[in-house]
C-alpha cells in the first residue's frame, strides 16, 4: 500500500470571477477540502500553496485561522500544482508531518501569457516588445511533430472537439459549449496549425488537496484514494522545449518522458493498469504529444486512436475527462491539483455523467511547465 493517501478535495470552479480574488477562491477550495476530509482548519499540520499572479498563498491563513503551521509557496511554471502536490507527498513520506494541505489558485489577465526573456544589449527587445508569446512556442514544437510523425490537422480538432464536450459535462469548467471539429477547424488561426479554439486560456479558480499517511486514512475518509507515485522531472540536453532558445544536433527525450518512466517504477505498474490519465493540454497538440511522451501509445498512433474514439469518456483509455485546459482553462497554481481532483472524483465513483465505466482503480496524471519542467502522479485506490 502507498504511504500517502488523499483524504479531502475541494475545489473553486475554473472561470473569470470579478468579485473574488484568486487567494479569496483559494480559501473558499481549503474549506471544501477540509469539510470533505472531515478535518477543521486546526487539525492541519503542515500547508504547501502555488500561485503566479494572485499573491503569495501563505497570506490567505487569515482568511482561515493564524495556527502558526508551517507554510510553504511553491512555483514551477505550469508544474506549479504539480510541484506542490509532490513536495507535500515527499513530506509527509519523510515523516515531517501526518495531515497536510495543498492549495493551487491563481487569477490571470485576458489573452496570452508573456514570458519575459533574457535582455540582449541591455534591454528585453523580443519579450518586452509583445513577441515571446505562449502561443508561438506550442505551435513551433506541435508543427514539427506533425511533420515528423503524420498527425494531421483533424487529429488537433479531434482532441479540442473532446475537450468542449467533456467541459460541457462538468459543473466547475470554464467553457461549457460543445464545438464541431469544423467549427474549431474554422476558427481564426492564432499561430499555425493552431486555431482560436485550441488553446486553453489564462483563468481564474482555486483547488485544494487534503493529504494524510495512508494508514490513517480511515479517520477522515471512507474511501481515501492512495498516492503511489508523485515525481517531477527537468529537461535534459537535447530536449525541445518551450522557450528553449535553439535545437540540439541529436535530438534527446524530454522531461516528461523521464517523469513518466520514474513514476511507473515508483508505483510499481506500467501504462497497461492505468484506466484514464489528465495529461497536460495547454493547446490539443500537447495532448498528442503527451500520450506517447508518457508511454501510452507510440509516436504517430495517436491519429487512429482518436479516430476511433479510444480516449473519449466511453473509449479504451478515456483521456482528460474533465475536459482538460482546453475547456477549463488554465489559472496556473491550480491547474495540476484540477487533474488530480478529478481522479480522485473517477476513483471514487463520483464523476455523475462523465465518469468512466469499468470501476477504474488506477488513475494517472501528468502536468507540464516552462520553461521544461513534467510532474505526474499515479493514485489508486
Amino acid at each position: 500500500m502507498s504511504d500517502v493517501a488523499i483524504v479531502g478535495i475541494g475545489m473553486h470552479s475554473f472561470g473569470r470571477h470579478d468579485d473574488l480574488s484568486g487567494m479569496e477562491q483559494g480559501a473558499i477550495a481549503v474549506r471544501r477540502a477540509c469539510a470533505d476530509a472531515g478535518v477543521a482548519w486546526d487539525d492541519v499540520e503542515f500547508a504547501i500553496g502555488g500561485s503566479r499572479d494572485a499573491g503569495q498563498p501563505d497570506k490567505m491563513v487569515p482568511m482561515l485561522g493564524l495556527t502558526g503551521l508551517p507554510f510553504q509557496n511553491v512555483i514551477n511554471g505550469c508544474a506549479t500544482g504539480g510541484s506542490a502536490l509532490i513536495s507535500a507527498y515527499n513530506t509527509i513520506k519523510a515523516g515531517a508531518g501526518d495531515l497536510g494541505i495543498v492549495i493551487g489558485f491563481d487569477k490571470h489577465g485576458r489573452g496570452a501569457f508573456v514570458p519575459s526573456t533574457p535582455p540582449s544589449g541591455g534591454r528585453d527587445w523580443y519579450g518586452g516588445s509583445g513577441l515571446a508569446l505562449t502561443t508561438q512556442f506550442f505551435a513551433m514544437k506541435i508543427n514539427r511533430y506533425m511533420q515528423q510523425h503524420g498527425i494531421s490537422r483533424r487529429a488537433l480538432a479531434r482532441v479540442a472537439a473532446k475537450a468542449f464536450r467533456n467541459g460541457a459535462k462538468n459543473p466547475m469548467a470554464w467553457r461549457r459549449r460543445e464545438m464541431s471539429e469544423d467549427e474549431i477547424l474554422e476558427a481564426p488561426m492564432l499561430s499555425y496549425p493552431l486555431t482560436q479554439y485550441m488553446f486553453c486560456s489564462p483563468g481564474e479558480g482555486a483547488v485544494a488537496l487534503v493529504l494524510c499517511r495512508a494508514d490513517r486514512a480511515g479517520r477522515h475518509a471512507r474511501r481515501p484514494i492512495f498516492l503511489d507515485a508523485a515525481v517531477i522531472r527537468s529537461r535534459r540536453f537535447g530536449s525541445f522545449e518551450v522557450l528553449a532558445p535553439s535545437l540540439a544536433i541529436e535530438d534527446g527525450v524530454g522531461p516528461t518522458v523521464d517523469a513518466s518512466r520514474a513514476a511507473f517504477e515508483q508505483a510499481g505498474i506500467g501504462p497497461e493498469d492505468v484506466a484514464l490519465a489528465q495529461l497536460q493540454d495547454t493547446e490539443s497538440g500537447a495532448e498528442i504529444m503527451h500520450m506517447a511522451e508518457n508511454g501510452f501509445c507510440h509516436d504517430g498512433e495517436q491519429e487512429a486512436m482518436l479516430e476511433a474514439g479510444e480516449t473519449e469518456i466511453g473509449g479504451r483509455f478515456p483521456v482528460n475527462t474533465d475536459g482538460g485546459c482546453i475547456a477549463n482553462g488554465e489559472p496556473i497554481g491550480a491547474s495540476g491539483l484540477r487533474q488530480v481532483y478529478e481522479n480522485v472524483l473517477q476513483l471514487r465513483g463520483d464523476a455523475g455523467v462523465r465518469q468512466v465505466g469499468g470501476d477504474p482503480k488506477v488513475a494517472y496524471t501528468h502536468v507540464y511547465g516552462s520553461p521544461g519542467i513534467s510532474g505526474v502522479t499515479i493514485l489508486s485506490r
